[in-house]
């Protein structure tokens, strides 16, 4: 792993150098108490179709310093921006999961000079509706508090389809679960806190989500939220798409990159 410092806290990433400086570069932001080997088949694939491919631990994520404080998504966007200024990466194309989603949104809204494009793989909601956001913050709620159950249901029952690879399920629930409670807490609550209608509003790149079963973000809602976003849908994969079925997006992904980025 390799590091960098912003401010007063030390960002961990991976970088893989692609094999022409000319075919472009991804930076991917991992979700919600993950890290940044939950991007690794998108990395490497990026990587052997000769992109650089830069994955990020978020602060409180991964081997990244871990503060306490709130966390919002404005500030895990700031955070990569600083790492794509401080390698000197040429407007990548930034690619979020969940979290990661939502942080890829506001880094093309606060910093458009810096990224080509962005794909949102089965991102938070954007605009949760008020039952959701209850039941999300019930969820924090208990966790501050002391009880994981919620959040162990949450990412057991929501997150994966009955039908998912049930060792990935475990394995999964055991590191999120096991995360930091300040982090898990306070980074939750950002997600709560964004304003992605106005990070919608004001992202004009190149995006393509990249929906689960069942999506995040209903198809129809995000094309009225971010106009021009292109649409699509993995097949028979939950909330983690991107490490059950990666064939599936990582094809989508390269699509987008063929037909809609100019590097």
């Amino acid at each position: 792993m390799l590091y960098l410092t912003h401010g007063d806290v030390k960002l961990a990433y991976e970088d893989l150098q692609g094999t022409a400086s000319d075919n472009g570069t991804f930076v991917f932001v991992h979700g919600w108490t993950c890290n940044h080997t939950y991007f690794k088949l998108q990395a490497e694939f990026a990587h052997k179709a000769g992109y650089r491919a830069v994955s990020v631990d978020l602060r409180g994520h991964g081997l990244s310093d871990k503060p306490t404080g709130d966390y919002p998504i404005e500030q895990f966007a700031d955070d990569t921006a600083h790492i794509i200024q401080s390698l000197g990466l040429d407007r990548p194309v930034a690619v979020g999961h969940s979290m990661g989603g939502l942080t890829v949104l506001a880094l093309a809204s606060r910093h458009p000079e810096l990224v080509r494009g962005i794909v949102m793989v089965d991102p938070a909601p954007i605009d949760p509706p008020p039952q959701m956001r209850e039941a999300i913050a019930s969820m924090v709620n208990s966790l501050e508090s002391g009880d994981a159950g919620p959040q162990k249901s949450f990412v057991r029952d929501v997150l994966f389809l009955p039908t998912d690879d049930k060792n990935l399920r475990n394995k999964v629930l055991k590191e999120m679960t096991t995360a930091p409670t300040h982090v898990a807490v306070a980074a939750m609550r950002g997600v709560l806190d964004f304003d992605g209608k106005n990070a919608a509003k004001n992202c004009n790149v190149p995006a393509l989500h990249i929906a689960a079963e069942p999506p995040l973000n209903r198809q129809r809602e995000i094309s009225k939220l971010l106009p021009g976003v292109i649409n699509a849908q993995t097949s028979g994969a939950g909330h983690f798409n991107h490490l059950l079925v990666p064939t599936q997006v990582n094809d989508m992904i390269n699509y987008f990159v063929k037909n809609f980025i100019s590097w």
